[in-house]
């Protein structure tokens, strides 16, 4: 502690005192926002205590494990991944604790990735009017400085999704009262995996197999994910509840895990699937990682096997209390061809549930989402584009706010700041939803055409096509975008190609992007049939081209790119100061 005070009050340093510090740890433990067990809480006060103690260096995993959690000496972080996942827990809560409710405390304190000592740090929004001081790692004095740009990005994002969605929480907590219904959402029981070896380091592999697989799956926020010892000790009518095995055996240096879904309801084995892999080649940690990813990515994500599931059960009849989940699969229905009609429909249902559950998260980023799709496509004629991007804004920092994890809300949040045109804040939010759920093919697909359009093409491309070969429901959207990028590259054989297997008949962009690719392979008698389409449909998408495809590609170059194709497939392309400046349009 002694060193933490010589640093106060050493000259020209602004690090937080010694009590500062333990105030806030105090802050954060009592807040109702840093919502973790009470496991998670002595980590976080173990570490800071460690640290102020001046034994930062001591700050490991095996002490950790026997000191908080209770484990023996036997204790090994390779097959015992206790620590990792509580590290965690806490890193995820103090982000939302900071992003909610912490925006103007003093202190800072994080725990950053790769260990376990804790980083102690002016606050920056809440000092804006102190000198910058980087953050003070308690394991390396001499931590790098937080750029300027960074941190200025950082707390644009930090606002736009926090204030307003404070303001939005205050308002419907009057309007809708103490008790608030929950929907209905599927319910995944995910039982203890079963070693079927039994000998050496096996039981802890499995263990750790298992932890990893209820980690993943429960980051995503359209299934509900329950740990139990026998998950399927008891049958129950409900469709909506399965139950998840799993199986791992070992031979020599081979692994091979084995995991089906079963419906409660009636036993039914609606998936099973093996992976197998090499002790040789992956560290277990690693090991348990890929593994529980490619279990989670099937089973949970949006199409998964979850979705799929329930789809079909829903297409004979639905509950009345699944109304709410009912309109989330409405709407990934509604992606796969991008139809106005079936866009109104969407909204419409989205719109009541958020009315009857004002504290369903994802159903307040879906509807962002429609209002998005409403005001790039043009899907409603009585609300202008700057109306409909503020309605997107309102439901998306809602989504925020009510769950901070959220990955669809942060995708909503990240639209809305794209087509605003706060690129460098939309970006930053992008990575965080990716950070927090890697496994989410929507989301990494989605960010990935944000950081195409916005320039980094190499980067976003690569992964819209991993999005491609992870997603197994309708992935048209995906597919158009992956046009855009065979274009960019002057591959339009390929691009056309790209862009038949979309399909979107429905959407204009859909016929601008084919459009453009006809220009430049100079396919006139095509290209006339798709600016018949679009004087017919979309007329208002050719009188204002320029502003259209401003609005979508950031850089100048790339958006005169696209220009280009479309003046040769015979649009009489404006001039416009504003696109020629490279400014980004403001939607009207």
């Amino acid at each position: 502690m002694a060193d933490v005070e010589k640093g106060i009050e050493g000259e020209g340093t602004f690090d937080p005192t010694s009590d500062e510090i333990l105030e806030q740890l105090d802050r954060i433990r009592r807040s109702p926002e840093f919502g973790v067990p009470e496991r998670a809480r002595n980590f976080l006060a173990y570490v800071v205590h460690e640290a102020l103690a001046g034994r930062a260096e001591r700050i490991k995993a095996y002490s950790i494990a026997t000191t908080v959690f209770g484990r023996n000496t036997s204790f090994n972080a390779q097959f015992d991944p206790v620590v990792r996942i509580e590290a965690g827990r806490v890193r995820r809560a103090l982000e939302r604790y900071y992003l909610v409710c912490g925006i103007e405390d003093p202190v800072l304190i994080t725990i950053p990735k790769g260990g376990y000592a804790p980083n102690f740090s002016r606050h920056a929004i809440a000092n804006a009017n102190s000198t910058n001081a980087a953050p003070r790692s308690a394991q390396s004095p001499a931590a790098p400085h937080v750029s300027k740009h960074a941190t200025i990005n950082l707390i644009i994002a930090a606002l736009l999704g926090c204030l307003a969605g404070v303001a939005m929480a205050m308002l419907w907590s009057l309007r809708a009262g103490a008790d608030v219904p929950q929907p209905i959402q599927p319910t995944l029981v995910v039982g203890t995996f079963e070693d079927l070896t039994a000998v050496g380091n096996s039981a802890m592999i499995t263990r750790g197999l298992g932890d990893e697989v209820v980690r993943n799956i429960a980051k995503f926020k359209e299934i509900t994910v329950i740990a139990s010892e026998r998950p399927n000790g008891a049958a129950t009518d409900a469709p909506s509840t399965f139950a998840l095995e799993g199986r791992v055996r070992i031979e020599g240096q081979q692994l091979r895990l084995s995991v089906r879904v079963l419906r409660q309801s009636d036993g039914a084995v609606i998936w099973a699937e093996s992976y197998d892999e090499s002790l040789l080649v992956e560290k277990i940690i690693r090991l348990q990682e890929k593994a529980a990813a490619s279990v989670a990515t099937a089973i949970a994500q949006p199409y998964g096997i979850l979705f799929q599931a329930n789809a079909k059960q829903l297409t004979n009849s639905a509950p009345d209390n699944w109304d709410a989940y009912a309109c989330t699969l409405a709407y990934y229905g509604y992606r796969s061809d991008l139809n106005s009609q079936t866009h109104q429909s969407v909204q419409s249902c989205l719109e009541q549930a958020t009315r009857h559950y004002p504290n369903y998260s994802t159903a307040w980023a879906l509807l962002s989402l429609t209002y998005l799709d409403e005001m790039r496509f043009r899907y409603r004629a009585s609300r202008t584009p700057t109306v409909s991007l503020d309605l997107a804004s309102q439901a998306a920092a809602r989504a925020v706010e009510l769950d901070p994890q959220n990955v669809r809300g942060l995708q909503a949040q990240m639209l809305v700041l794209f087509f605003r045109g706060h690129l460098d804040a939309a970006l930053a939010v992008g990575a965080r939803a990716a950070a927090l759920n890697p496994n989410d093919t929507e989301l990494a697909g989605e960010y990935g055409f944000r950081l195409a359009l916005s320039g980094q093409w190499d980067q976003g491309c690569a992964l819209i096509s991993k999005t491609l070969s992870l997603n197994p429901g309708p992935v048209g959207y995906f597919e158009a975008a992956m046009a855009v990028c065979r274009y960019m590259k002057d591959d339009y054989v390929a691009a056309e190609r790209w862009v038949h297997m979309a399909d979107l008949q429905a959407n204009p962009i859909y016929h601008v992007i084919l459009l453009a690719i006809l220009g430049k392979l100079r396919k006139m008698e095509e290209a006339a049939r798709e600016r018949q389409w679009l004087e017919t449909h979309a007329p208002s998408y050719l009188t204002n081209i320029r502003h259209e495809v401003a609005l979508r590609i950031r850089r100048h170059e790339d958006q005169n790119h696209i220009l280009d194709g479309l003046r040769q497939a015979g649009v009489s392309i404006p001039a416009d100061l504003e696109a020629d400046s490279g400014r980004a349009p403001v939607p009207r």
